[in-house]
């Protein structure tokens, strides 16, 4: 079986309400979906959701690298040999992360289906039943989170991730607003997405916040300093959390060597898909580091491929994969396996997702076909 077609489509989903992080809004969330067709006609689906923050990727920039350099790399490549696959691609672009998680998703997608078997099984088997759903709390006013806080309690909810990242005071207003409405056992956790800056400013923070009861804090200082992480991580009794500071072998190595995180947040677009994320949880064992397993908001397709590597492996311990309960309109049908405040996997081959390629076409702005 070989790789005989690929269809890249760029797309724009419409979400609920504006996503708010530190270093910007986004009122749709632009993603890459990426259709694979091999000799013997099976399908394989992948998606791409970078981010110039975090991987230095543009929405524009991904299109135009699978267009022109990865796609047709692949070609009568056979999708059973990743190492081989993600080989070539790193041999053709360095970095890339996030275009060439699209690749390695299809190709997980589509040899699942060729052999009968759900993703996890390629990877380990399956080894959790199921995960607490966390959901994510844009930055608004202290009292806006707390009273949608407090609505997602009443909902099922039972942890929350809130995103901070204005300046420390605020932020902690924030939070304590978010702690007292939904009271002591509810779970939070603190995205911060670099916007303390540095450590000062970030154990300022951690002071005031140690009393309320926080599951961890993470990425609060830049990505690229990660002296910065391993001077609040000693300094903290909060457990502390690496996300854009981590996203390769080499940075893993690096976090290790200098004892710069109690926990890392893998993601599949930050280290190039589910074949380099297992690595990374690996090493992070090996290091004496739990891992969670978040997204960019993806849709039902790269959310489902985090869910089958969490799902597989002991060493998750945590999963933030919302994107299908931000979007208004979704391509795949992940929505299904959400039952507040769990979620669980269905048994189906390959990701385990039906598409939708009416509602893909529907919200498709540019595409190209490679053959």
């Amino acid at each position: 079986m070989n790789i005989q077609k690929i269809e890249i489509f760029s797309v724009d989903f419409p979400l609920v309400k504006p996503f708010i992080v530190s270093y910007g809004t986004f009122p749709v969330m632009p993603s890459i979906i990426v259709k694979l067709t091999t000799s013997e006609g099976f399908i394989g689906w992948g998606e791409s959701v970078p981010d110039e923050h975090v991987t230095g990727e543009t929405i524009e920039s991904t299109f135009h690298v699978l267009k022109h350099s990865l796609a047709p790399a692949m070609l009568n490549e056979n999708p059973f040999h990743i190492e081989k696959i993600h080989d070539k691609m790193d041999r053709i672009v360095k970095g890339v992360p996030s275009a060439k998680a699209a690749i390695d998703i299809a190709c997980f997608d589509v040899t699942g289906k060729k052999l009968g078997v759900p993703v996890y099984q390629l990877i380990g088997g399956r080894f959790h039943k199921k995960f607490p759903v966390t959901h994510v709390l844009s930055i608004d006013e202290p009292e806006k989170m707390a009273e949608e806080a407090d609505q997602k309690v009443k909902e099922g909810y039972r942890s929350f991730k809130m995103k901070v990242g204005t300046d420390v005071e605020s932020d902690v207003e924030r939070i304590k607003a978010v702690r007292q409405r939904v009271g002591e056992h509810v779970a939070i956790r603190i995205d911060v997405n670099q916007g303390w800056v540095n450590s000062s400013n970030t154990l300022r923070a951690v002071r005031k916040l140690e009393s309320l009861g926080i599951d961890w804090l993470e990425q609060p200082v830049r990505a690229e300093d990660i002296d910065a992480m391993a001077e609040v991580k000693s300094k903290s009794a909060i457990p502390i959390m690496i996300d854009e500071g981590l996203c390769s072998v080499r940075d893993m190595r690096e976090v290790i060597a200098k004892k710069a995180a109690d926990k890392a947040n893998i993601k599949l677009m930050k280290c190039g898909g589910i074949y380099p994320a297992v690595k990374l949880i690996a090493m992070a064992e090996m290091g004496g580091i739990e891992c969670q397993i978040g997204s960019m908001v993806e849709s039902s397709i790269a959310s489902a491929a985090g869910f089958h590597v969490a799902f597989s492996k002991k060493n998750v311990k945590s999963v933030e994969l919302t994107g299908p309960l931000k979007f208004k309109t979704d391509i795949g049908d992940l929505k299904k396996s959400y039952n507040i405040p769990f979620i669980e996997l269905n048994e189906k081959a390959g990701l385990g997702v039906e598409v939708n390629e009416a509602v893909l076409s529907e919200l498709t702005v540019d595409s190209c076909v490679i053959e």
